[in-house]
């Protein structure tokens, strides 16, 4: 699975545990590795560590990076070399289930989760929250939240990209 878990949301945390639970290995990629903007406003690294604390208790994953090479076709055949042979690929985005159903078993991530798991929530409805100074918390784990309070990333999200975040989702709603 690759998504760009910008933050790790409540979410992305049962859909990891599913594939953990019902895998034998899971490869999990971050997309847009090489990005540091408006929609990928936490670093790699940082991904990584909420990716970690989301995953504490598994041990059969591995995290990639995937960079974004605003290529689709090219960034296609780059995952197939990447990862190979998979059982399958895990993607809520049709364009990157478009792009790779010629070699993978394209599957939804919401029918990994029992119907009582869901949590209808994305990453974009969490940075809009954090930016308007709403109750972000409750939409993370707990130990995500203090990840990103003790290394001061909520406020630094708010201080570069938290206007830009409000501006951006209000001219969706126009």
């Amino acid at each position: 699975m690759i998504a760009r878990w910008k933050p790790v949301h409540l979410g992305h945390s049962v859909v990891l545990r599913a594939l953990c639970e019902s895998a034998q290995h899971v490869i999990v990629g971050i997309g847009s590795s090489n990005r540091y903007n408006l929609r990928n406003p936490f670093t790699v690294d940082e991904t990584k560590a909420m990716l970690a604390i989301a995953l504490r208790d598994y041990d059969n994953y591995e995290i990639v990076e995937v960079p974004d090479l605003d290529d689709g076709p090219r960034w296609r055949v780059m995952v197939r070399d990447m990862f190979g042979e998979l059982d399958a690929f895990i993607s809520d985005n049709d364009y990157v289930s478009g792009l790779l159903q010629e070699f993978y078993a394209v599957i939804k991530p919401v029918t990994l989760v029992a119907e009582e798991d869901k949590v209808p929530l994305n990453a974009t409805m969490v940075r809009f929250a954090m930016a308007a100074g709403e109750p972000w918390h409750t939409m993370v784990a707990p130990e995500i939240a203090d990840y990103l309070i003790e290394n001061n990333l909520d406020r630094r999200f708010r201080r570069e990209f938290g206007m830009e975040t409000l501006k951006a989702a209000l001219n969706k709603r126009k």
